[in-house]
């Protein structure tokens, strides 16, 4: 099993669509892919009509009491795709930084969760809040790629460095480099902007960032309310064709670490 993190210290870059639209894609290469939101918005959940706050359980009870592989496979929530099961976020996760931030062993409990499952899926992905505290750091402990989107604009540039300044200070602590790729979004080609930031990124991050683009497209948008994963919804359409290129690179480039 792997375990992919999809996180930027910035929100509105496409980290929710590309969790998606990614796991997508590997389920219909015949893989068992568990989706883990550990964002307290959960917009990940929420794409699949999960009304994460009706649930007995969710990610909340992996930090408040010892789960065991049983009660973990109890709180995950199946979608319309009978590959694709989610471990869905509630808005308790917003206090866990205030309840359980100073505690010791806390950054490890998404890892230890995912290794009792390790035999049920292929693919883990999990889709981070844009901020950095308890959930980040675990999900960036768990992983083993760490796929960074990148609005294709100077603003999220700035996110975008302060992404890279945490993974180098967790770097200390972990027993082997992070792997990670950057990934280009919301790329409009008609536009200045676009094209410098994306000139700038390549620059800065050159072997670290995948070289293709993720382009603006409204279908992103209306899979979202067909709650369908884009390459259900629009299969032939540009954006999912950009995203079918990020995973074959990323299945033929798994080491891409930051040292």
């Amino acid at each position: 099993m792997e375990v992919w993190t999809v996180a930027n210290q910035k929100g509105g870059v496409g980290k929710t669509t590309t969790t998606i639209a990614l796991a997508g894609l590997l389920a219909e290469c015949g893989n068992r892919v568990l989706l883990v939101d550990t964002d307290p918005h959960a917009s990940l959940s929420y794409y699949f009509g999960i009304e994460s706050e009706d649930l007995d359980l969710s990610v909340y009870d992996l930090f408040v009491q010892v789960s065991t592989k049983e009660q973990i496979l109890q709180s995950l929530c199946p979608t319309q795709y009978s590959n694709i099961d989610i471990l869905p976020a509630t808005m308790g996760l917003a206090t866990l930084d205030r309840s359980l931030g100073a505690k010791g062993g806390m950054g490890l409990v998404l890892k230890k969760a995912m290794q009792k499952v390790s035999q049920s899926y292929d693919y883990v992905l999990m889709d981070c809040p844009p901020v950095l505290g308890v959930l980040m750091v675990n999900a960036l402990a768990a992983s083993d790629l760490i796929v960074v989107p990148v609005q294709t604009e100077f603003l999220a540039l700035k996110g975008l460095d302060r992404m890279i300044k945490t993974m180098d200070i967790m770097q200390v602590e972990q027993e082997k480099p992070f792997n990670y790729t950057i990934v280009p979004t919301m790329f409009d080609k008609r536009t200045k902007a676009s094209l410098l930031a994306y000139q700038q990124l390549q620059e800065t991050y050159q072997e670290k960032i995948w070289p293709g683009v993720i382009p603006i497209d409204t279908n992103f948008r209306n899979a979202s309310v067909a709650r369908k994963v884009p390459s259900h919804y629009a299969a032939n359409s540009r954006g999912v064709f950009a995203y079918k290129s990020l995973l074959d690179y990323l299945l033929k480039h798994p080491k891409r670490s930051s040292k």
